[in-house]
């Protein structure tokens, strides 16, 4: 009996320890990556004219040979993202133009018209090539919403003639195409991204998640009324207040079932996620590079460089994304020519840099602990600026509570009450501080915790 007793025991704490959500081998690779780059490009960049998003949405371009990027270099683009400290990368394949940046077989609307390189060049290709070659992981996005070039606006097509039903069903078909190609010839993605969202095939929506799960099993899928791998962070200002859990209540938060309640007080659930959500869902943080100073410019302009951010707003991005358990995606524009400003290459450079000088080396550490208290001695001299913590996340998020705790003059004291930590959770020390040790101490979680790090930096 007291054996029977015994197992149930145990079989009670697998259980209880196997409530929260997992995640998919993706959305762990999502959370480890940390830092990414979004980069837009797209016909408007070469019009000489900033950028107007209600205008692009319903304007087609006239002439699409104005696009000419004389000078492309891929390579560019993808070195100053690692120097950037990013480990993916993602390149807008259609925007709102509707003109795809690759050789399309059912979009006519695409690199095939252009006079640039008599119509034979791919910049998803060489992107792609690019990406492989410095060992950053590819990840295409389909901008399907818009499409000025054949008039549909928010998925739809207006009017209810026989007519405007063909096209709308002969567009959804082409988008399915656009998919199943940029799916089948690039190898292996790490994400496919819907911009704003692919519908609801039972709508106006193309079916695209089967060719997605067909096509590319391993990447992150970005997202239609039925699912989301991640969500959108609530703001494009590149970061998530605190907390922000790596779970979520609805299985997708564009869903109209969904979105009201993700959408409400400004986002709020989408920022905070939901710490007893059913579903795995980490956060996205996402800025514009050129988003400084009054401006949020996702796609090239002229005369724009001077609103970079600073490399200390790009840091405060970092605590409050990475250091906030989301991953950071910033926004890279080429130019006219096909290569990012010298500005922007410098910039990324500078950050990269910053990032690793603020976060690259411990002063002290210990790593892989599955106790509830764990404290770091300040090594004499040592200057500690920060505490970083991070879960182990492949059975799922399970620290609830936590304090850290300072000790000094003889005595333990409470510097901070947190609750999620999730992939990493940056503190920043007060500057005088003055401590010996430095404590981590949970008081809540579900199961057994598991702290891959605790360290001072």
């Amino acid at each position: 009996m007291k054996v029977q007793i015994s197992i149930l025991g145990i079989l009670f704490c697998l259980l209880s320890s196997a409530q929260v959500p997992l995640p998919t081998t993706s959305q762990m690779g999502w959370q480890e990556a940390e830092i990414g780059v979004l980069v837009s490009y797209d016909l408007h960049v070469a019009d000489g004219q900033k950028y107007n998003q209600a205008r692009n949405r319903i304007t087609p371009i006239e002439d699409y040979n104005i696009f000419y990027p004389e000078a492309l270099d891929t390579d560019q683009w993808v070195k100053a993202a690692k120097a950037g400290g990013a480990t993916f990368a993602v390149l807008t394949v259609t925007h709102e133009t509707g003109f795809a940046l690759y050789q399309s077989d059912v979009n006519p609307y695409s690199m095939k018209i252009l006079k640039w390189k008599n119509g034979k060049g791919d910049i998803v290709r060489d992107f792609v090539n690019s990406c492989r070659k410095y060992n950053i992981k590819p990840g295409l996005y389909l901008g399907i919403r818009w499409n000025a070039f054949l008039g549909v606006h928010d998925f739809i097509i207006e009017g209810d003639s026989r007519f405007v039903k063909n096209r709308q069903q002969a567009y959804k078909r082409m988008c399915e195409g656009m998919v199943e190609e940029i799916t089948t010839r690039y190898g292996d993605l790490f994400m496919v991204w819907f911009d704003g969202g692919a519908s609801d095939p039972k709508t106006y929506g193309a079916d695209v998640m089967p060719i997605v799960v067909r096509n590319q099993p391993g990447a992150l899928f970005y997202h239609n009324a039925q699912r989301a791998d991640f969500r959108w962070g609530g703001s494009e200002s590149g970061t998530v207040p605190y907390p922000c859990w790596s779970t979520f209540t609805f299985p997708s938060f564009v869903d109209p079932a969904y979105s009201k309640e993700s959408y409400k007080d400004n986002f709020k659930l989408l920022k905070h996620g939901d710490v007893d959500g059913k579903y795995y869902m980490p956060a996205m943080s996402d800025a514009p590079l050129r988003g400084f100073n009054g401006r949020h410019e996702w796609f090239w302009e002229p005369d724009d460089v001077s609103h970079i951010y600073p490399v200390s707003s790009l840091v405060n991005m970092y605590r409050n994304s990475v250091g906030h358990n989301s991953t950071l995606i910033i926004g890279l524009t080429p130019n006219p020519k096909g290569l990012l400003d010298q500005a922007d290459v410098d910039t990324l450079s500078a950050f990269g840099r910053q990032i690793k000088a603020l976060f690259g080396n411990p002063v002290a550490v210990v790593k892989d602990s599955r106790q509830r208290e764990v404290s770091l001695q300040i090594p004499r001299g040592a200057s500690v600026k920060n505490v970083i913590i991070q879960e182990g996340l492949a059975g799922g998020q399970k620290i609830r509570k936590f304090d850290l705790l300072g000790y000094r003059k003889g005595k333990w004291e409470r510097l901070f009450s947190g609750s999620s930590i999730g992939h990493k959770l940056i503190w920043e020390l007060p500057k005088e501080h003055r401590l010996e040790k430095i404590k981590l101490h949970i008081t809540d979680a579900v199961g057994t915790p598991d702290i891959r790090q605790f360290g001072l930096y």
